[in-house]
């Protein structure tokens, strides 16, 4: 009886969540003899705090093709990585590519890849902001779109690949990130606050640091609260702040600023802290892990099982609203941990297998 055949998967990152996504995938795929994993980093992220930093956090090999496509223009910047990536497929023949979450890179991987009839697999797919000015939300319906194999990260996000047509291939594996934080955490207990409590607040997405009357909005609500709030400003953030003449706000004798965290000092401001106030998507999962309640400074986001349990209350670039939500949020009696079981990346390496092997 013949051997059982080995196949080639290429993994394509480009950013910050993109590599911590890898980072559990890379450790389910190590397991399986069948599967022959490789790594494209098209350089979305260039800069070394949020890239490089993350792929030695996590005892990630070093990629194994370095695009280096740098910032630019959403379209500018896709067209590139169309174009790099298309010469990557044309030298590795891969039988699958692995695609992550909503990024240009996300898009443009899938747009390359389906132009050399190379099977597609989207890790976090499913997830809708039904907003398509929000790059994020074009990015994982062009992903989607374009898709062979969809993994599922929530109940919500499988549920409405079903509604968009996908009758097979659809598998839902719970969070990959999660993974991680559940082989770091096993006892999934948040521990009492003792001594002065504080907000770990972030705040990056291009809704809000590209106008600027919502991130004044949100400056003034951090400026208004009455604990010490911590703030790793992100690059993007930063530069925004400067150019819109907001750099005041950072002077606020509450708010304590830093450099961008790693991923696990990331973990434990989150962890410890008396509520999180972001707009990322990343943050909001793992504080709804840690069971820190968040106030979201967004209009919307996808961790819909978070919000209905009452651990997230969206409440947009409001100062009010935002002010309003950290001073009267009651701490959840339950938890139901609905958004992973530290299982996902297994599950992802199975079915990986057995969509190959059927066609």
């Amino acid at each position: 009886m013949p051997s059982a055949r080995t196949y080639n998967v290429l993994s394509v990152v480009g950013a910050r969540p993109q590599f911590i996504k890898l980072a559990a995938i890379a450790a389910a795929l190590k397991n399986q003899t069948r599967l022959v994993h490789q790594v494209v980093h098209t350089g979305q992220h260039y800069d070394s705090a949020l890239s490089a930093a993350f792929f030695a956090e996590f005892g990630l090999p070093d990629p194994d093709y370095s695009l280096s496509i740098g910032s630019a223009s959403a379209n500018k910047q896709l067209a590139d990585c169309i174009l790099a990536l298309d010469a990557v497929f044309a030298k590795s023949v891969p039988d699958l590519v692995l695609i992550y979450g909503d990024t240009n890179t996300t898009a443009a991987a899938a747009i390359a890849a389906v132009k050399r009839n190379i099977p597609i697999a989207h890790v976090e797919a499913g997830l809708r902001e039904f907003d398509k000015s929000i790059p994020e939300e074009t990015n994982k319906r062009i992903a989607d779109v374009l898709a062979d194999i969809w993994f599922a990260p929530t109940l919500t996000a499988f549920d409405q690949l079903k509604k968009e047509g996908h009758d097979q291939h659809v598998i839902y594996t719970g969070d990959v990130v999660l993974d991680i934080l559940w082989n770091k955490y096993p006892q999934h207990k948040k521990p009492a606050l003792t001594g002065t409590e504080y907000l770990f607040f972030t705040c990056h997405r291009a809704a809000n640091t590209d106008k600027p009357e919502n991130l004044l909005a949100i400056l003034q609500a951090i400026q208004q609260l009455p604990y010490p709030v911590y703030f790793p400003v992100h690059p993007r953030t930063r530069n925004a702040i400067d150019k819109h003449g907001l750099a005041s706000y950072l002077q606020s004798p509450n708010l304590h600023t830093m450099e961008p965290c790693s991923f696990w000092e990331t973990q434990k401001h989150i962890r410890n802290a008396s509520v999180v106030i972001t707009d990322s998507g990343g943050v909001i999962k793992e504080a709804y892990f840690h069971q820190t309640p968040c106030v979201v400074v967004d209009k919307q986001t996808e961790w819909i099982e978070a919000v209905e349990e009452g651990w997230t209350i969206v409440a947009g670039p409001d100062t009010k609203k935002i002010y309003n939500a950290v001073m009267t949020l009651k701490v959840p009696q339950t938890h139901q941990q609905r958004l992973g079981d530290g299982k996902a990346g297994q599950r992802i390496a199975q079915h990986l297998i057995a969509f190959l092997d059927g066609k």
